[in-house]
């Protein structure tokens, strides 16, 4: 399989898979350009290897063919000022005569953007002749997009076909793979998942798959109470998912069988009410009174959580263990991230992965006292449950 850093790219056109969707304002202004700031390395490597970049992305969900405002023309000038003032074009089109003629009279160093692919349904609906066409425009073909890895598209995946000796993985892909590999493929002793999150059905293929890979399961968030009442305990006003307390009983007796030590909270602080300034109180996880519900871990929890967490060798952390949200009910997920930065420190190798994970490292300062953090979303979850991802197996062809 060929490599960025082995790839030679001079005087190649490297069509590149980002994922430029990116939030814009009422003035098509760019309000978060961290997946741009993600893909640069990739864009640079190509550049600085004599290459030019032919950049391909969706932005926004377009209906029905063209709309202004998804055009990735908003996107020009600030890739521009992001690479130090190089040429970025747009062209007008991602397929056709004039998409080409712009891709083949582009010169090294210069960058290209094709527009928004998703003005045609055959993009998510994974043509193969749209994705010839796409290919028609480069030489090579670099899938760096890991947010759109688990959909079987056009540009994510389909288009591998036409690149059989001239496909590769980006940056980000690269280390997305790397650090989610270290963690489920080759981890370091002991191995600890903190899964969290309201529900236990949204995470109940993940919860399974890493049964057979960790050493510690510590489950927090509002998928507690449904193992609480599981084992026979009051959770009062709580959520709780009834439909799956056998499934919560069964995850409980796997985990017994594979050796694997399940942690939940015994102690909870819980409120009258889902909100900032309710009245809480103490209570054990098994009997919380009716009208009250658990919104976070309790001192003891949290005690025990913190020390499985500072003993491990690899972390993977996928969902608060409270509603963060409300800084009263932050307590235990700020432990819960406190303990990670500590473990990692010691030479833990740590992965936060998950919209709300990323959100609470973020909120407490700590981005940059965790190994890595995983931005990807349906891709991160799928590859967690143990999925096939379509953009990872057409490059690695599979």
């Amino acid at each position: 399989m060929q490599t960025i850093e082995t790839y030679d790219f001079k005087g190649k056109k490297a069509l590149i898979r980002v994922d430029f969707n990116v939030p814009l304002n009422e003035n098509f202004e760019i309000t978060d350009d961290t997946r741009m700031r993600a893909a640069l390395p990739t864009i640079k490597k190509v550049i600085e290897k004599g290459g030019s970049p032919i950049i391909m992305s969706h932005l926004g969900r377009p209906k029905n063919g063209p709309e202004d405002k998804f055009s990735l023309k908003h996107l020009v000038k600030h890739l521009s000022d992001l690479l130090d003032g190089a040429t970025v074009k747009i062209a007008p089109d991602c397929i056709g005569d004039e998409a080409k003629a712009m891709a083949d009279a582009l010169q090294p160093g210069e960058v290209l953007i094709l527009e928004n692919l998703r003005f045609y349904k055959e993009e998510t609906g994974g043509d193969e002749e749209f994705a010839g066409k796409l290919a028609q425009n480069g030489d090579c073909w670099i899938n760096d997009a890991f947010g759109t890895a688990h959909r079987a598209h056009a540009s994510t995946a389909v288009i591998a076909k036409f690149f059989p000796n001239d496909k590769m993985f980006g940056y980000v892909i690269g280390g997305e793979l790397e650090s989610l590999d270290k963690v489920l493929a080759s981890p370091t002793r002991p191995m600890t998942a903190i899964m969290g999150g309201a529900k236990v059905s949204s995470k109940i293929t993940i919860i399974e798959n890493l049964l057979d890979k960790v050493d510690n399961l510590i489950l927090g968030g509002g998928m507690t109470y449904t193992f609480v009442k599981a084992n026979g305990g009051k959770v009062g006003s709580s959520i709780c998912e009834d439909d799956f307390i056998e499934t919560a009983m069964t995850i409980q007796k796997k985990a017994a069988e594979k050796g694997v030590k399940l942690y939940i909270a015994t102690d909870v602080i819980a409120a009258d009410g889902f909100k900032a300034d309710a009245n809480t109180k103490l209570a054990p996880a098994n009997d919380i009174p009716e009208g009250w519900e658990g919104l976070d871990a309790g001192p003891e929890s949290i005690a025990v959580f913190k020390e499985v967490i500072e003993n491990s060798g690899t972390i993977l952390w996928n969902g608060p263990v409270g509603v963060f949200e409300f800084d009263q009910f932050a307590v235990g997920s700020r432990a819960v991230a406190d303990a990670i930065a500590a473990a990692t420190k010691k030479g833990a190798f740590s992965l936060i992965g998950g919209g709300d994970s990323v959100a609470c490292i973020n909120k407490f300062g700590l981005a940059d006292e965790v190994s890595y953090i995983s931005t990807a979303g349906g891709a991160l979850l799928e590859y967690l449950e143990g999925k096939t991802l379509p953009g990872v197996a057409a490059v690695r062809g599979e």
